[in-house]
């Protein structure tokens, strides 16, 4: 058992090293107020006078104190090069590694200029601690902590809250499950009133690592004894009350040895408490505390073990993350490029090992894109969008000339189904820019492990961007063109003989005749659009729904995650997305022109195109509002179905080919070409070496990773050192 608190030592060394507080090791944590006798307490356990002392807050800063038993023949602590092979005792701090103190009161000055340093020279306070070994032929293994004394009212330059600043940084260390508390108090005080206890009770209320101290029993009033106290009658404390006796300041002034103060106090105990002398003392706290300590050890030690060998797999993946110093620059830098080519091209695959949950992105956001976002935009879109009957009825008359035309003529449909087609082209043009920026979004997000390796090289990062950046900007004009010559194709020549078409157009003579029947004639076309009596039902209604149609169809393409809804009856359907006729004349207003009239819708976009220019003379309004002859609907109506059936033919076609466009010119060719792109810009760059320059950020960040990695690994060592006897 007694090679248990070495080991507790070197890991306190290992751990005061890297300046961690990770792990907490067992040790004793003295507390007590001012002028309560803790440094006596502390100098008679060691046996020499070493600490700095006075009235006063004297203890400003902890001082994390090892007391480690050295005999003579100890060859592991003692060396001759060092000169401590002969001398019975020396002291040696951290933050001085290799002088030997063997003067104690140089011990003292260092101590109180190390103060000094850290919290000046005016009572002030701080948490950063002191760690003093001594080696000693006299003592027994024991660690401690000297902490400030509890204080109530600021002294010096001490700010205001000095009383909470202080019970914070005792709380610090009384807190720590593993630490053993002694609370000192001093005899001619009321127990009762005693902080330290008070402390100690709120983060120990068991009692179970708590130990108390009786201070200065010897300047107890005459006629007033100790007896109840230090057998627990007055306040019990699970671990004991030890009473000392302390070296007076007119001692310390007289240079009393501790010696001599150990022999008047074993006299003093012999003689005031003859059946208590034994468990009460110096050397009864010592070993008191040494046996507390081991059996606090034996306790802790396997839950140490356990969480130092997590801290170690855990330093070791994130030294792993930050990646080995580069000493090779040009394979390390071809290396990245290809990780994050890799990664780019896996993102839009949706083959990337770190699966996104939370939204779509990459190959699966363009997807979306096509089939939902495009696809509902080009279905929101109506054939007869902006077309009302006077403006087919104009189509028609001007279409025949001066001579009145007995068949309705081909070029009115030409005319009127080319601009309706023209309205495909701006969401296929969106559907482009929406992809583009997906794939600008990809380099953000493609992959934990290169987004690791664009923090450590952040010049390399800002010039990957730069380069596939500039890619996609190239492949962007390129994509456009190919998209509006889609488009211009189909407008190119309409084909009256496509299959789809040529079945709806045989129909023509039976719809001539089914409307003398008023048979509702249904057009050969996905989704059955209502039919001309449910049509002039519905003008009405469209009228009324105009507005909200027109938000829907703007707000389609800025929520790009929105869920599709369920369609709506056919009926319905056409009554709420039929927008305003671009061309209709205003009843409202008689004496405006149709060419006025026209100048004041947009010119582009998808629900208002260009209206072509109305040549009808101004006619008065009862003119106007006059029904339609037979033949004129008739031949309204046959425009319409030609209209609606081609549409949705060429409609299908471009909704099918603009992302196979998009893929190839623009997708597919970015995937291809991102490496080779990397390669010749960054890789046969004059400055590749200078983009492998790492931020001072990461390279901090991974000595500290390995430094904490090297102490963890020493303190997995050391407890491997132990054998299971020591542990019981």
């Amino acid at each position: 058992m007694e090679a248990l608190i070495p080991v507790i030592n070197k890991l306190q060394d290992v751990f005061n090293t890297v300046g961690s507080d990770s792990i907490q090791l067992p040790q004793i944590v003295v507390l007590g107020s001012q002028s309560s006798g803790k440094s006596s307490v502390l100098e008679s356990l060691v046996g020499r006078s070493f600490l700095p002392r006075g009235t006063g807050i004297v203890t400003r800063r902890p001082l994390v104190l090892q007391l480690i038993y050295a005999p003579l023949d100890d060859r592991e602590h003692r060396a001759a090069e060092h000169g401590t092979a002969n001398v019975e005792e020396w002291g040696r701090f951290l933050h001085i590694k290799n002088k030997i103190f063997t003067d104690f009161n140089e011990i003292r000055n260092e101590i109180e200029n190390e103060t000094d340093r850290a919290c000046g020279s005016n009572k002030g306070i701080c948490a950063e601690p002191i760690n003093l070994k001594i080696y000693s032929t006299k003592v027994v293994n024991l660690t401690l902590v000297d902490l400030p004394g509890i204080t109530k009212v600021p002294v010096g330059d001490q700010p205001e809250d000095i009383e909470e600043q202080i019970k914070e940084l005792l709380f610090k260390y009384i807190e720590n499950p593993n630490s053993i508390i002694l609370a000192v108090t001093a005899a001619n005080t009321d127990m009762a009133t005693s902080e330290s206890l008070k402390l100690a009770k709120e983060c120990d209320p068991d009692g179970r690592r708590t130990l108390a101290v009786l201070t200065k029993l010897d300047l107890m009033d005459a006629g007033t004894d100790a007896i109840d106290i230090l057998c627990g009658r007055v306040i019990p404390v699970k671990l004991g009350i030890i009473g000392v006796v302390n070296r007076s300041q007119q001692d310390i002034l007289d240079k009393k040895t501790i010696d001599d103060q150990l022999k008047d106090e074993a006299a003093y105990l012999q003689r005031k408490y003859p059946t208590l002398a034994t468990r009460n003392g110096t050397p009864y706290l010592a070993k008191t505390l040494n046996r507390l300590l081991m059996h606090h050890i034996r306790d802790c030690l396997p839950e140490l073990k356990t969480r130092v060998n997590v801290m170690v797999s855990q330093f070791q993946s994130l030294l792993n993350s930050y990646g080995e110093d580069v000493t090779d620059k040009s394979q390390t830098l071809l290396q990245i490029i290809t990780k994050f080519a890799s990664a780019y091209c896996a993102t839009i695959e949706g083959t990337s090992r770190n699966i996104e949950t939370t939204e779509l992105c990459g190959g699966a956001r363009m997807c979306y894109i096509f089939h939902e976002t495009f696809g509902r935009t080009l279905d929101s879109i109506h054939p007869l969008v902006g077309l009302s009957k006077m403006d087919i009825l104009t189509a028609i008359r001007n279409a025949t000339g001066p001579r009145p035309a007995l068949f309705v003529p081909e070029v009115s449909f030409e005319l009127l189904v080319k601009r309706q087609i023209r309205r495909l082209e701006e969401p296929s043009l969106r559907c482009v820019e929406l992809i583009h920026e997906e794939m600008q979004r990809i380099i953000q997000h493609c992959g934990t492990e290169v987004q690791q390796e664009m923090l450590r090289f952040p010049k390399l990062h800002e010039k990957i961007v730069d380069v596939v950046t500039h890619l996609l900007r190239r492949r962007l004009p390129t994509t456009n063109v190919m998209v509006e010559n889609l488009v211009a194709i189909e407008l190119a020549y309409i084909n009256t003989k496509h299959p789809d078409f040529h079945k709806d157009a045989s129909l023509v003579p039976s719809l001539m005749k089914a409307n003398d029947s008023n048979d509702q004639w249904q057009p050969h076309q996905p989704g059955n659009p209502p039919s001309r009596r449910n049509l002039g039902r519905h003008q009405q209604e469209h009228k009324q729904h105009q507005p909200e149609k027109e938000n829907h169809q703007n707000d389609l393409f800025n929520h790009v995650n929105e869920t599709p809804s369920a369609p709506n009856h056919p009926t319905s359907w056409l009554a709420n997305i039929l927008p305003p006729s671009a061309g209709m004349l205003t009843l409202a207003q008689p004496n405006e022109s149709a060419e006025s009239s026209a100048t004041t819708t947009p010119t582009h976009g998808v629900l208002s195109p260009i209206k072509p220019v109305n040549l009808l003379p101004d006619v008065p309004l009862n003119t106007i509002a006059r029904k339609l002859t037979d033949k004129e609907q008739k031949d309204c109506d046959v425009i319409e179905r030609l209209i609606k059936s081609y549409f949705y033919i060429v409609r299908k076609s471009i909704q099918d080919s603009v992302p196979k466009a998009i893929m190839h010119f623009l997708v597919n060719y970015v995937k291809d070409n991102v490496q080779s792109e990397l390669v010749t810009h960054l890789y046969k760059s004059e400055k590749a070496n200078e983009l492998l320059n790492e931020s001072d950020h990461i390279s901090i960040r991974r000595r500290e990773a390995s430094d904490m990695l090297k102490a963890l690994t020493r303190a997995n060592h050391i407890i491997s050192e132990i054998r299971e006897t020591h542990m019981w």
